[in-house]
């Protein structure tokens, strides 16, 4: 391959400037994954309206033929990251892989369907206490449950102040989430239960290694990225050349990235100059 061209940002850290000229010595090496809100698609204030950037989904079909794998890795259900991603049926992504509920759950294109383990019986003893729980708290206005089947979500982006009632709801909901076996996962004006021992981290070192990728690109925007980030450090610390991207500016994400890009769009365009490189 040749070096990058003018359309191909460069890392602003070294290990991701080796991770990058690693992928384009040998994309079909390298495995991309991806995180789906935020990411591939922008955050809405509905989670049902969230959809794949239109310039995404191409960008990935004319990726992938070229790697050894591209996957989505998402806290979203396998089946609705599938729908709203507009990933099914697309010529060039007969083999993507959506990784749902952050690993738990499995969707193959090249089969069309999802592998779903049993519910975590938590989830649901918690789901029925959330709204008495909330309104106790004084914080059911502007705030709203999303049932995910393996996690249960608590949304405060429509509160009159989002940030304080994600604040005050904090620390409650953990105490919520530890009395029915769960762990607390805070996102942006959004805290999941879900349950523990189920993280991006461990689903993406799996995959990795299922895919027996040498070089490692990952893109994500929010808290729930963190644990996949520091996977790929240990990835890195392993010999595996890797690339870790930001897309948005949630500064915990920010700050450990080795190339920042402003959102979903950005990022899309990143994947088509990618893809330019990977069939050169």
């Amino acid at each position: 391959m040749g070096s990058t061209s003018h359309s191909l940002p460069n890392p602003t850290t070294s290990a991701g400037t080796e991770g990058l000229a690693a992928f384009l010595a040998a994309p079909g090496k390298a495995v991309v994954v991806l995180d789906f809100d935020g990411t591939l698609a922008e955050i809405v204030p509905d989670p049902e309206q969230a959809r794949a950037h239109p310039r995404a989904v191409p960008a990935l079909a004319a990726l992938a033929p070229n790697v050894a794998s591209v996957a989505v890795l998402t806290g979203r259900p396998a089946g609705l990251a599938v729908r709203y991603g507009g990933f099914a049926g697309v010529p060039g992504l007969d083999h993507l892989v959506v990784l749902g509920h952050y690993g738990a759950e499995r969707w193959d294109a090249i089969t069309g369907t999802v592998n779903t383990p049993e519910p975590h019986p938590g989830v649901a003893a918690a789901r029925a206490e959330l709204p008495g729980f909330l309104d106790r708290f004084g914080s059911w206005e502007g705030t709203w449950i999303e049932e995910k089947g393996q996690a249960v979500a608590v949304h405060t982006r429509r509160a009159t102040d989002p940030q304080a009632a994600f604040e005050a709801l904090r620390g409650p909901l953990a105490d919520l989430a530890a009395k029915h076996g769960l762990v607390l996962e805070p996102g942006r004006m959004v805290l999941e239960l879900r349950p523990p021992g189920v993280d991006k981290g461990v689903a993406l070192k799996e995959y990795v290694r299922e895919v027996g990728a040498e070089t490692v690109v990952y893109a994500g925007d929010d808290l729930g990225d963190l644990a996949a980030f520091a996977a790929v450090e240990e990835l890195r610390a392993a010999g595996h050349p890797a690339l870790l991207i930001a897309s948005g500016d949630v500064p915990e994400v920010t700050g450990k990235a080795d190339l920042l890009l402003s959102g979903p769009a950005a990022l899309a365009d990143f994947l088509a100059a990618l893809a330019d490189e990977a069939a050169a």
